[in-house]
């Protein structure tokens, strides 16, 4: 084991619980952390910076900000082909539906594994460069047995995180007889794709032909439950729907996008804050178009709230968090420390994770380092890239 001593840190952001929005900023600290090898290490030691404890190693930031990395817990990484037509024609005023989906599909399938790893390799870089240090990665561009599988397969090489969405869009050569594809998606689909994923998801969106209504929804949710996966919904992004409330009560880790609310989803949001979580997008309402949510009213009733990216090729091809903290704050009424927390610790929380999101004592070491003297300027300095993920072997 090889110890690491951090100081000349100008702002310590832990994301604790304390302070204001729970952002626990702190100054005059010092970190040390221990580990080996590529694994980033863990967290042993945070007290005042002239008091730390001697280390192999020393790292100075020299003033700079240092918070836990960036948790993006929603992400379509997967993919082939190109959308940015798609982006122009709704920047022009065309409206969202979900179908663009399709597009992707058949790019992605007609893909090589070569080049599908390479690509997500690149969106991975892409995000560390930005100071995302844990992502979830969702299939869902392949929509048949073998690309399903062919999706996690790929995900589970770069990440812990991996979803199932089998159940993100009924394929065109499947939309006449939509139970023959759900029977297949909760099937020989689950079956293969169970061993390769930690959870499962699907597009609850009634408004949307190509997604799939609140009874086809729960079959989905149940039959992944019993195999074994935990829970996560695409909800309410399109209108008002049944995904937010089926999401609460089945108890899934999260609800993503949560557009449109009616007060008995936010009281169900609330109810189920101590495992729900609301997971926000605001990239997505930036590249639709649509309303932003309420997040000032969320937390203000109790709700427990994530920021994620939703990267993907047609409705936010955006893999920075900061920006997503930016929107959050101009865009959400969320303040810059609550914003920051729901961007770490609370995709931690999302993702049913105690080790990350967090600078404590016995959490994984994976940080990130601010061009910037505290974090108020994720959202001060939007648009520039002043994050990064921490990189201890160059200590």
């Amino acid at each position: 084991m090889t110890s690491t001593l951090i100081t000349g840190i100008g702002e310590l952001v832990t994301c604790d619980g304390t302070g204001e929005g729970g952002i626990g900023a702190r100054s005059g600290r010092a970190v040390v952390v221990e580990g080996s090898g590529s694994d980033p290490g863990t967290i042993v030691w945070i007290g005042p910076a002239s008091s730390a404890p001697s280390a192999d190693a020393v790292m100075d930031l020299e003033g700079r900000c240092l918070i836990p990395g960036f948790v993006d817990s929603h992400a379509h990484l997967v993919f082939d082909g190109d959308r940015s037509e798609e982006f122009a024609a709704r920047m022009a005023g065309e409206k969202y539906d979900g179908g663009g989906i399709g597009v992707t599909v058949e790019a992605t399938r007609a893909a090589g594994d070569d080049r599908l790893r390479a690509a997500l390799a690149a969106r991975l870089a892409e995000m560390r460069a930005q100071g995302t240090t844990t992502v979830e990665v969702k299939s869902g561009y392949g929509l048949a047995v073998e690309h399903e599988v062919r999706a996690l397969r790929l995900a589970a090489e770069v990440t812990d995180e991996v979803t199932y969405l089998g159940a993100h869009f009924v394929p065109p050569e499947m939309r006449a007889d939509r139970d023959r594809y759900v029977d297949l998606v909760v099937g020989e689909m689950l079956q293969a794709c169970t061993p390769h994923a930690r959870w499962i998801d699907v597009f609850c969106e009634p408004a949307s032909p190509h997604a799939f209504t609140g009874e086809e929804s729960r079959r989905v949710l149940s039959a992944g439950r019993d195999a074994g996966l935990g829970l996560r919904v695409h909800g309410n992004q399109i209108d008002h729907g049944p995904g937010v409330q089926l999401a609460c009560e089945l108890g899934a880790a999260s609800v993503d996008h949560c557009t449109y609310l009616s007060s008995a989803d936010v009281d169900a949001l609330v109810g189920s804050a101590a495992t729900t979580t609301a997971t926000l997008l605001p990239g997505v309402e930036f590249s639709t178009k649509s309303p932003y949510p309420d997040a000032r009213a969320l937390l203000d009733a109790g709700v427990s709230v994530a920021i994620a990216s939703d990267c993907n090729p047609g409705t936010c091809y955006s893999s920075s968090m900061p920006f997503m903290v930016a929107l959050a704050v101009r865009e959400m009424g969320m303040t810059p420390s609550e914003a920051v927390v729901a961007a770490t610790r609370g995709g931690a929380r999302a993702l049913r994770r105690e080790d990350i999101g967090r600078i404590e004592i016995g959490a994984r070491a994976d940080l990130t380092v601010l061009e910037a003297p505290n974090h108020l300027h994720l959202s001060y300095r939007a648009g520039v890239p002043i994050a990064r993920a921490l990189d201890l072997a160059g200590a």
